[in-house]
């Protein structure tokens, strides 16, 4: 099995993954913290295994990091974390977003088509827009 390793914080939410990718310091385990406080579970702070099974993208924590959180300002803390999780959605973070983008923005990672959108992650309500992305991107693959 073929992993790769990137620079992002990962979370599950009712076992889909979301990816949170960006710079150094653009916010991801702090997107990633705010979604655990709704309700999600952590995958990953920081760096993600990637592979590849069937037609699904698998995430899982690197094993030294695995279960554990950078909370800027306060150190690192244990957390309750899955692994082998599918990636569903890829939230990529930016200072300037459109504001209507085009329907569909993907990424292909590992040679499958990746569901991406853009999110600014200090405005309050990123959690809940990264919730509303994969909850629409669920039902539109119940229906299809």
């Amino acid at each position: 099995m073929d992993k790769e390793t990137r620079h992002a914080s990962c979370v599950a939410i009712t076992g889909a993954g979301i990816m949170i990718s960006g710079p150094s310091n653009s916010g991801k385990s702090d997107l990633a913290l705010r979604l655990i406080d709704r309700g999600a579970i952590l995958i990953c702070d920081d760096y993600v295994d990637l592979w590849r099974h069937d037609s699904q993208i698998m995430m899982e924590a690197p094993a030294r990091i695995a279960g554990k959180m950078e909370v800027r300002s306060l150190g690192i803390f244990d957390c309750e974390h899955v692994s082998n999780i599918p990636l569903m959605l890829q939230v990529q973070l930016k200072s300037q977003i459109e504001r209507f983008p085009m329907d569909s923005q993907t990424e292909t990672i590992m040679t499958i088509n990746v569901p991406t959108i853009a999110i600014n992650p200090i405005e309050a309500s990123a959690p809940i827009k990264v919730e509303m992305a994969l909850k629409r991107l669920l039902q539109r693959a119940e229906g299809a």
